[in-house]
């Protein structure tokens, strides 16, 4: 049977790909799936699957509908191999290596059933089985969403906070001042955040001006991410605008 399958050694080619198959004459026909198993035994299980994705490319090449007639062939030629080493003699003097390369072959039939879309060489329970575990699975990861949607409405509201119309860049400068002022007694900051896209999301999200939307790109121009290099796109607040101070309160006596 001349090979059609897997990507050969070209002929006197003294730079292969390494998961070429074959030798340096080429590839003998009637020999590719030993030689495709020769191969995967020089071969880390790390790279199992880019040793099959590198044939199938190939085939996929000639057959561009055969992705299951490649799959099927190669399960087949390493099902046979296992199989011919089970019923071997275990005292016959290669036992030794018979078990590391039937070692092998599991490793690469466990990888070829994680890629297989078409449940080859199993019963129908078997199926059932897993479609089973698979609802079962998907309802477990279902029923833990619906727990994490119940707990984040929680802190919806479908109320807002209204803005006076025409100064919202008076309540942004606030939030600006909020976040310099600093604590009397430890000089720590009042309020922290690790970015500044927070403030703009609470406040498009939370607060309304004139009960109109705000628009989130437009109020991230004064949050920007470096306070100290805010880039091209930063925007002051318009002195006029600045209406409130937020400092200290005079301690009392």
């Amino acid at each position: 049977m001349p090979n059609k399958y897997f990507k050969p050694h070209e002929r006197f080619d003294r730079n292969p790909n390494k998961y070429d198959i074959g030798v340096f004459v080429g590839l003998k026909k009637g020999y590719e799936d030993n030689l495709f198993i020769k191969k995967l035994f020089t071969l880390p299980e790390p790279e199992y699957a880019d040793y099959y994705q590198y044939h199938l490319t190939y085939f996929l090449g000639k057959e561009p509908r055969g992705e299951q007639e490649f799959f099927s062939f190669v399960w087949e030629i390493i099902l046979r191999r296992i199989r011919y080493i089970e019923i071997k003699d275990p005292f016959n003097s290669s036992h030794a290596t018979d078990t590391e390369v039937l070692d092998k072959l599991l490793h690469f039939q466990k990888y070829l059933r994680s890629i297989d879309k078409w449940n080859t060489q199993k019963t129908l329970p078997e199926i059932i089985a897993d479609q089973r575990e698979e609802i079962r699975r998907q309802q477990i990861e279902i029923a833990g969403l619906k727990e994490d949607l119940k707990a984040a409405k929680k802190l919806e509201t479908q109320e807002f906070i209204n803005i006076a119309d025409g100064y919202l860049l008076s309540f942004l400068d606030i939030c600006l001042q909020t976040q310099e002022a600093l604590l009397p007694d430890n000089g720590k900051e009042l309020v922290f955040s690790q970015t500044q896209i927070v403030w703009s999301k609470m406040i498009a999200k939370y607060f309304r001006e004139g009960n109109n939307e705000i628009s989130l790109e437009t109020i991230r121009r004064y949050f920007p991410a470096d306070k100290n290099n805010p880039g091209t796109k930063y925007a002051k607040i318009p002195p006029e605008l600045k209406l409130f101070q937020v400092k200290p309160a005079k301690k009392r006596s």
